[in-house]
């Protein structure tokens, strides 16, 4: 595996499109209704969704949600069939650029990042990821910006997942006194970051701004190592991503990556001005 930039697969964002899979998806969908013998109308009553909303996903222009799919299946007898293609469905809803770093993502066993803008997205809350998705430029139809919450929402899944994922963050002190969203919404972010430092297996840092210079002044970074013990960084920055494999340089960036763990505040100084921080919000 060598370094490469991130292709653009048959995502949601510079297409008019719908991604393949979502159209496979609408295909099968329609395949299975018109087995049990029900026109639209009656699958949707069926399903208590609307009309509207099965034709959408038969027509792949929307994607099912896991909801969805469940009641599809349970109403259809579909054999696990729609159940099968959840995963990809979902995996389209990120940004194209995104996608092949959230199969591996997805796939972690240990997972170090470290954000000086932002609050790591595995850590935002709805309201959060809607303001960052929200201040893109150009702007998003509101649905793209729904569909992409939705899907890094659904990304969390990793916080808690079995096996547990070793997870570490390190967030610059900056981000905590941006208020994203406004200060209502970035009081109860500040207050996620302190529930999520309660899991056992997830190590929230702050970089303060009183460091000046450290090892983290190039920009963000994340570090993975997967179930076959390979190990990747990523990089990504306005919509443009890179995935670097080349054991040297990933060494390169871990080395880097400890440096900064030594340069942050440790967890419970970090909790502490988050807390702090929080309360004056």
């Amino acid at each position: 595996m060598t370094d490469k930039r991130l292709p653009r697969q048959g995502g949601t964002e510079g297409n008019d499109d719908p991604p393949a899979i979502w159209v496979g998806y609408g295909r099968l969908l329609k395949l299975h209704r018109k087995r049990a013998g029900m026109n639209q109308e009656q699958l949707a009553e069926a399903m208590v969704y609307s009309p509207h909303q099965i034709a959408s996903v038969e027509q792949g222009r929307r994607p099912a949600k896991l909801h969805f799919t469940e009641t599809a299946e349970r109403v259809l007898d579909a054999g696990g069939n729609l159940l099968a293609l959840q995963e990809q469905v979902d995996l389209a809803k990120l940004p194209a650029f995104f996608q092949d770093f959230a199969v591996i993502e997805a796939d972690a066993v240990s997972r170090f990042s470290y954000d000086p803008l932002l609050v790591p997205g595995l850590l935002q809350t709805e309201d959060y990821a809607r303001a960052v998705f929200l201040a893109r430029c150009p702007p998003m139809e509101d649905e793209t910006v729904e569909r992409h919450v939705e899907a890094r929402l659904s990304r969390q899944k990793i916080l808690t997942k079995t096996p547990l994922v070793e997870l570490s963050f390190i967030i610059g002190e900056a981000v905590l006194h941006c208020p994203v969203g406004g200060r209502e919404t970035m009081k109860a972010q500040l207050e996620q970051l302190l529930r999520c430092m309660r899991l056992r297996n997830v190590e929230i840092q702050v970089m303060p701004t009183s460091n000046g210079s450290h090892a983290g002044l190039h920009g963000p970074l994340v570090l993975l190592e997967t179930t076959d013990h390979r190990r990747v960084a990523y990089f990504e920055s306005h919509d443009e991503s890179m995935m670097i494999s080349d054991p040297k340089k990933v060494s390169a960036f871990e080395l880097r990556y400890g440096k900064l763990r030594t340069q942050a505040l440790n967890s419970q100084e970090s909790a502490r001005l988050i807390e702090r921080v929080a309360g004056e919000a």
